[in-house]
């Protein structure tokens, strides 16, 4: 017969032996505690408080339009004769960037602004000449007006002399008339009484002469009475012949005047063209020296060897200002910008400078510099996204020295302060972040100051 009993305790010694020497696992123990401290440790962090942001990227510009690169233009078209830089060259404002040479026929004659300044006396000598015509003729003019006045008055003259003249023919003329009739009744008288043998026919004879005599001179005074009012009648056609006379050589005159006139009008016109091509000339010829508008450095020439030739308003070399004042360039989302004003705060990284950022916490960031945003452009500058202008925050650190026009950047508009979690629940709904005051305006704050 078997003995179980025993086998049964011995199993169970050994399995008793055998947990006793395995325990219990301190590794889990750890990773426990671990989960639960992490597990805490998550729920603490979603109620901190979280900064909103916007985020945007752009690179470094020039806040002002006069400080930012700019091309160098020829007003005109020529062919390089010299350059007098070099790339990255410092250059004043007035200095000599390159000469240039004429390509255009019409300019090539060196003393073409002499010749035309000729053309200009020329023209002018023609219009004085012009106006010492019109003076001359106009004092013909009057010269002619006082001489019709003279012939005018003289004739008037003679017409009161013929009408003088032709009162006493009449009072003549009246007079023999009296008389023949005078010297008829005498003479038919005696007639009557040589026929009745009262007188002698020596008698008769002389009375009928005197008869004959007073007939004669009245016919001789009638004729005298008619030339005289004939004589009256020529001296008033006369006048109006003398007035119509004159008058055309008056009216003849004006003509003249007017017609000279006309040509200096015509002068001062061409003059006033000659004048404008002799200034346009004179500063083309100042052109043939292109100068810097402002100081700064080249840094970039666009045209390069000598005899190559360029077209009027072509660039031929970038200029950047000494010291511009730096602003960064960002564009951000359509649907963020009513939430960005003028004087928000911003957080940038630049390329080049190590940055360790934070965008829910900028005060725990490392690397990134203060901005505020100075410019919201009122239309869209890409598809969807808008441009704003960020300038250094005078109340944080200040920008490299070293930053460079163009170089990439990056930033965070900071709006305000909301939980973790609550970022966490907005992120994953894809909502925009929440504004709940509107930060107070630099321009305005500055004023106050």
């Amino acid at each position: 017969m078997l003995n179980l009993s025993n086998r049964n305790q011995q199993v169970r010694e050994q399995e008793s032996i055998l947990f006793k020497t395995l325990g219990s696992p301190k590794a889990g123990k750890i990773l426990a505690k671990v989960l639960l401290s992490v597990t805490f440790l998550f729920l603490i962090l979603l109620f901190l408080p979280w900064q909103q942001n916007i985020r945007g990227k752009g690179k470094v510009t020039a806040f002002a339009p006069e400080q930012r690169p700019q091309s160098i233009e020829t007003a005109i078209a020529g062919r390089i004769e010299s350059w007098k830089v070099i790339e990255g060259q410092f250059v004043n404002r007035g200095d000599t960037i390159l000469t240039l040479s004429e390509i255009k026929d019409k300019y090539f004659d060196p003393a073409l602004l002499r010749r035309m300044q000729d053309q200009i006396e020329a023209k002018k000598s023609s219009i004085n000449s012009k106006k010492e015509k019109i003076q001359a003729l106009q004092d013909q003019i009057e010269a002619l007006k006082e001489l019709l006045m003279a012939k005018q008055e003289q004739t008037e003259n003679k017409i009161i002399q013929a009408q003088y003249k032709l009162v006493s023919d009449s009072v003549d003329y009246e007079a023999e008339k009296v008389r023949l009739e005078n010297q008829k009744n005498i003479y038919e008288r005696n007639k009557k009484l040589y026929e009745a043998g009262n007188i002698a026919l020596t008698k008769l004879q002389e009375i009928e002469s005197k008869y004959q005599s007073s007939k004669m001179k009245q016919i001789s005074t009638e004729n005298k009475f008619y030339e005289s009012r004939t004589e009256l009648v020529n001296v008033k056609v006369s006048v109006s012949a003398i007035k119509a006379e004159y008058q055309d050589k008056i009216s003849k005159a004006e003509s003249e005047v007017n017609s000279t006139m006309s040509e200096i009008y015509d002068g001062e016109g061409s003059l006033a063209k000659l004048e404008n091509e002799y200034v346009n000339l004179s500063i083309r010829n100042e052109q043939y020296q292109l100068i810097a508008p402002q100081d700064g450095y080249i840094v970039k020439t666009l045209k390069a060897g000598i005899g190559e030739t360029i077209k009027e308003g072509e660039s031929v070399a970038q200029i950047m200002p000494e010291t511009p004042e730096l602003a960064v360039e960002m564009y951000v989302k359509a649907m963020d910008v009513p939430l960005i004003q003028q004087g928000r705060k911003v957080r940038i990284q630049f390329d080049g400078w190590p940055a360790l950022q934070f965008s829910g916490w900028p005060n725990v960031s490392v690397g990134t510099f203060g901005g505020v945003v100075r410019v919201i452009d009122r239309v869209s500058s890409r598809a969807g996204e808008y441009r704003i202008l960020v300038t250094q925050d005078q109340e944080d650190e200040p920008w490299p020295d070293l930053l460079r026009v163009g170089s990439g950047t990056k930033g965070w508009v900071m709006l305000d302060n909301v939980s973790v979690w609550y970022e966490i629940w907005r992120q994953l709904n894809g909502f925009p972040p929440s504004l709940y005051q509107a930060p107070v305006d630099v321009d305005a704050k500055a004023k106050k100051g």
